[in-house]
């Protein structure tokens, strides 16, 4: 069986047209969000052909914790922050391409040809830097984010703010590399992930991942899909690529801030229509009967959601861990709903059972393949997310607590790779970890309080409930005890959370 892997960074769940049902954002999800409707036509095939998965949630935050979850089926954030693979992971493309060095001719029986498509600047740079070295093959779509790719000394367009930090970088190189929608990082994606099908699907049972960086900022879609949400389009005085992870109200008026949610919505739809283009070459070459493609995103992000835009910031409330995930099988579950509690760690073990590949023990994940074949399959109760240092939450799919940490309790980073994304300081690697010196922001960047919430009847989590269910709040907090005890968290955590002596 082939397996496609699609991953779409900063994807929200309630932007995709199989989770929205063409309904306005607003009615949709949280009241917080715009009355838009949204068309993800393509992100609709993929659920009329497989299993559309109403309660996957991410663990570990933001973009490289969640893809070593991905890669390893264990929760990152439960021992360090942000950084790159560690030495002895059995990471999913080594388990899959053992000799990624020798020729392909070589490749012994259950071997498997494995290939990443990526514009995703951190997985070959910026403190994580070696997720692609085990694939079979890899291609790197040059100039998003702050690629240092070009350094010409020409002219060329940026929001006056954007010129003195790094996405002065994303606008040097979207000189050079175009402006038209075929020259976006979504098109380019996609294409060359159709590309490499046309040339490769003959290889048997083939793993192929595409790890699109859109609909992650710069929000900079082309204007004609803009003005569907915002006639003003690039109009706006004092726009830039990317907002500030801050509470809106503090950094812009009320122009610019419907003007980057506006993007953020045209940038869905953009990467959506070069999936399109993807799924048609699957269609053309026939490989919906010998493929299963898995279509997820490694968080959302707030989008007004709490009064706020972008990333962290507080608890992993719904707009940002609630994860869209569809899995289209050629034998089980098309056009169905499954609503078991599912993570991003599930991912691991299901590639590798698809590929006849054991999984290797103690992992978080479980194999999602017998969930496709009968929808009573039990998966687990409660699911857990969170960024390193900072608060963590459980959820059942339907109550959900995030529980703030006690900041006067030790902390520790358990790898002797440094924290080179944030800004961590760290002391002296010692018995397989470092103690954590300081975290910038200071702990308790808005994660000081506790919270309660009740998905079914407040989907924005917008209302506080913890003082009136203090019985539900002790429940999941024995809960998430539990949960973390059986992931053999260092032992440190449930002091730190007051989980101790319940």
């Amino acid at each position: 069986m082939n397996v496609i892997l699609i991953l779409c960074d900063t994807l929200r769940r309630d932007h995709c047209g199989p989770y929205n049902q063409g309904r306005p954002l607003n009615e949709a999800g949280s009241k917080q969000q715009p009355g838009w409707i949204v068309p993800t036509p393509n992100m609709d095939k993929l659920a009329k052909k497989g299993t559309l998965f109403t309660n996957c949630y991410t663990g570990s935050t933001p973009c490289i914790p969640a893809r070593r979850d991905i890669y390893t089926g264990c929760y990152d954030f439960l021992r360090r922050g942000w950084g790159p693979l560690e030495d002895d992971d059995p990471d999913l493309p080594g388990q899959l391409s053992p000799r990624p060095t020798l020729p392909i001719q070589r490749y012994g029986e259950g071997d498997h040809v494995s290939f990443l498509v990526t514009d995703h600047l951190c997985l070959w740079t910026n403190g994580a830097g070696n997720y692609h070295m085990n694939y079979t093959g890899f291609e790197f779509i040059r100039g998003n984010q702050e690629d240092p790719w070009t350094t010409a000394a020409v002219p060329f367009e940026v929001p006056e703010i954007d010129r003195t930090n790094k996405m002065e970088r994303y606008f040097r190189n979207k000189h050079f590399f175009g402006s038209d929608e075929k020259d976006t990082c979504a098109a380019r994606v996609f294409t060359h992930a159709a590309q490499w099908l046309e040339r490769n699907h003959k290889h048997k049972d083939f793993f192929l991942h595409i790890d699109s960086y859109d609909p992650h900022e710069p929000w900079d879609p082309p204007e004609d899909i803009l003005k569907t949400f915002d006639p003003k389009g690039y109009s706006v005085a004092g726009w830039t690529g990317h907002p500030p992870y801050a509470p809106w109200r503090n950094n812009m008026n009320d122009e610019q801030f419907n003007s980057y949610r506006a993007r953020y919505a045209a940038k869905v739809v953009l990467t959506d229509r070069w999936l399109g283009k993807f799924i048609d070459t699957l269609d053309r070459l026939n490989l919906w009967k010998n493929s299963v493609v898995i279509f997820t995103s490694d968080h959302g992000t707030f989008n007004g959601d709490h009064e706020r835009m972008g990333k962290l910031q507080t608890h992993e409330f719904g707009g940002k861990s609630h994860v869209p995930l569809l899995i289209c099988h050629p034998n089980f579950g098309q056009g169905q709903q499954r609503n078991q509690i599912i993570q991003l760690v599930d991912i691991y073990a299901t590639v590798l059972s698809l590929m006849g590949k054991p999984v290797p023990e103690k992992r978080h994940g479980c194999t999602l393949v017998p969930v496709l074949q009968d929808e009573k399959t039990k998966t687990r109760d409660y699911a857990i997310m969170g960024q390193f240092g900072y608060s963590i939450s459980i959820t059942d799919g339907r109550w959900t607590l995030h529980v703030a940490p006690r900041v006067q309790t030790p902390l520790y980073w358990y790898s002797h790779y440094l924290s080179r994304f944030f800004d961590i300081e760290l002391g002296p690697y010692k018995n397989g970890r470092r103690r954590v010196l300081g975290i910038d922001p200071p702990l308790g960047r808005d994660y000081r309080t506790t919270w309660l919430t009740d998905r079914y009847e407040d989907p924005g989590e917008i209302v506080n409930l913890a003082a009136r269910h203090p019985e539900k709040v002790l429940l999941m907090r024995k809960a998430l005890k539990k949960k973390l005890v059986e992931c053999e968290a260092p032992p440190e955590l449930l002091k730190r959370f007051g989980l101790t002596h319940i």
